[in-house]
């Protein structure tokens, strides 16, 4: 019964068919797998400044103790845990309590299209990237 539907020389694809299948799967992906590439890429860009602005929220609770007067050599020195997922080095804090802190997250891979160091600045309006 189906074979008088379809007729007899209705087998399946045409070869033309399937090139034509391919090239548009093949346009999707080379527009498709650049965008996923920019926004990974942007996500290691965005870690770091998360893990600036952990720190900061750490030193503003290590400074609310009033026995706490010196600055931290690091981050676990503040018993404070980042993950260093995607090659982020969490440890330059420098300066001093009375003036602006300085808090450098650096990309090691590299990734990241602003820059490799995300510098938060302790009193200053917002972090900027070198």
């Amino acid at each position: 019964m189906i074979e008088r539907l379809r007729g007899k020389k209705e087998q399946g694809f045409t070869l033309i068919e399937l090139m034509i299948v391919i090239a548009i799967i093949g346009i999707l992906a080379a527009i498709a797998i650049p965008n996923f590439i920019s926004y990974r890429n942007k996500a290691y860009c965005s870690a770091a400044e998360n893990d600036a602005n952990t720190i900061a929220a750490a030193l503003a609770d290590y400074y609310s103790d009033p026995d706490n007067t010196s600055l931290p050599g690091s981050a676990a020195a503040m018993s404070l845990t980042l993950s260093s997922k995607g090659g982020l080095n969490t440890s330059a804090i420098t300066g001093s309590p009375n003036t602006i802190i300085s808090i450098a997250v650096t990309d090691t891979s590299g990734r990241c299209p602003r820059g490799t160091s995300y510098v938060l600045e302790m009193g200053a309006s917002s972090g900027y990237w070198k």
